[in-house]
């Protein structure tokens, strides 16, 4: 008898090729379930993700789920078992069984991702924000990304050649704000995001900010559906999948 569970984790990206599993690189998915599969009995336990992050990418709060034999039902043990196993880049900090149909991808309804900038040189943050200091105009950075919102049609901040059926996304969120610290964030939300969207979206939001484009010129630019119309993409170390969320009433047992 299998019972499906679901885990919450946080992890630093910069040991992993991202968190799909990849011949010959180490992935994040990858160590979950070498991990779940020793306490198995080394019976294979597949883990799936709500999403992919990218090389480098980090996560504040990622979701997994897994199908374990009810011998795992002692949720707190499996807890401290699998934090004891893991490397320190990636931490369990909850684990409830759900119903059988809950889907840590498909299920998800909200998506959040942050990218951190820091304008003064900072050597504890170098793995895990983006330093970046030159002069912006954070006005102008949130007009242009007034301009995101909405349903639309995002090829022109994608990868190219991904496998998804559509490059449409709901944005529901977007805005820079500064921290106490100094810290300058992007905060983004939408039902589901393309591959490299996140970091397309701060590089273009940058040079608005640098004043090489205009905050005006964003319509334009999606509205070409062309990933050329588009500035370069930030780096990996700054982005974080920052939260998911669920119709938890929906999935908890």
């Amino acid at each position: 008898m299998m019972q499906r569970f679901f885990f919450e984790i946080s992890y630093n990206g910069t040991p992993y090729f991202g968190w799909q599993v990849q011949p010959k690189q180490v992935s994040v998915q990858e160590t979950l379930e070498n991990a779940l599969t020793k306490l198995n009995s080394k019976q294979h336990v597949k883990v799936v993700g709500c999403g992919r992050t990218d090389t480098g990418v980090h996560a504040h709060h990622y979701i997994f789920h897994a199908d374990l034999p009810q011998h795992f039902k002692d949720v707190e043990q499996l807890k401290y078992k699998l934090n004891k196993m893991l490397p320190p880049s990636i931490a369990i900090h909850n684990i409830f069984p759900v119903k059988d149909e809950a889907h840590a991808r498909f299920g998800a309804t909200n998506r959040t991702y942050r990218y951190f900038i820091r304008q003064e040189k900072n050597p504890f943050e170098v793995q895990t924000s983006t330093y970046f200091p030159k002069e912006l105009d954070l006005e102008a950075m949130n007009k242009g990304a007034q301009y995101l919102l909405g349903r639309k049609d995002f090829t022109s901040l994608s990868k190219l050649h991904t496998d998804v059926k559509t490059n449409i996304c709901d944005v529901r969120k977007a805005h820079w704000f500064r921290q106490e610290n100094g810290m300058l964030v992007f905060e983004i939300s939408a039902d589901r995001f393309l591959r490299n969207m996140v970091r397309a979206t701060v590089g273009t939001l940058l040079d608005v900010g640098l004043g090489k484009i205009k905050a005006s010129d964003i319509p334009a630019i999606l509205e070409a559906k062309d990933r050329g119309e588009a500035k370069i993409s930030a780096p990996a170390d700054g982005l974080y999948l920052w939260k998911i969320e669920y119709d938890w009433e929906q999935i908890k047992l």
